[in-house]
């Protein structure tokens, strides 16, 4: 992210400073969201991330701002996750792992359901940022796994994000674990007879 650019013409770069408030604030409040709510007092959140309300304004002067920027932190997040777990894991336990953190996010998502269902515009550019994001993330691992023979090669990615999507809906009376082992069921329905269920087994290093 930049700040406006100097008499040079050159962008400055925001201030480390700012950065660290910035990434504090949204930590801050992915925590509180998920305890008290979309609409915890602003102070709520400025305190957590260890700075003055001031500070939570001037970076995110809307609620709407905030709630924006906790979800595109989570779907980079997500996205950056595929190459981390593919540097450390076999195809198809990269694959699962990642489902697996997916599954999470959308754990996590679901307590700012009020806010991103309520219309506001600010939301409506999300769907597309997700889609951009981590689509290619998930066609990778899945190619990738599906060439190894960790995985049937007759589902998308596509597939998959929207059939974990509907498994991670509300289930009256079961919490977050429950949609985990829904997800859990249908990535061993993705593997090939030779693999049968998750061993968990991580590539091992170079020597």
């Amino acid at each position: 992210m930049t700040d406006k650019p100097g008499p040079s013409g050159a962008p400055r770069r925001m201030r480390a400073d700012a950065q660290r408030n910035g990434d504090a604030l949204i930590k801050a409040a992915r925590a509180v969201f998920d305890t008290s709510g979309v609409d915890a007092p602003a102070k709520e959140i400025a305190d957590l991330a260890g700075v003055g309300v001031g500070t939570l304004y001037r970076h995110f002067p809307l609620r709407s701002d905030l709630v924006k920027a906790v979800v595109e932190s989570g779907i980079d997040a997500c996205a950056a996750a595929g190459p981390q777990l593919s540097a450390v894991h076999e195809p198809g336990e990269a694959l699962a792992e990642w489902l697996r953190r997916y599954t999470e996010f959308l754990g996590t998502k679901r307590g700012l359901a009020p806010a991103l269902h309520s219309g506001d515009p600010a939301y409506e550019a999300l769907p597309g940022y997700f889609l951009e994001k981590v689509g290619p993330t998930l066609t990778a691992l899945l190619a990738t796994a599906a060439a190894d023979g960790a995985v049937r090669d007759d589902i998308s990615a596509h597939d998959l994000l929207y059939a974990i999507a509907n498994l991670c809906m509300p289930v009256p009376g079961e919490g977050p674990e429950y949609n985990q082992r829904m997800v859990a069921l249908l990535v061993d329905g993705l593997r090939t007879p030779r693999q049968g269920v998750s061993s968990g087994t991580s590539r091992p290093s170079p020597a």
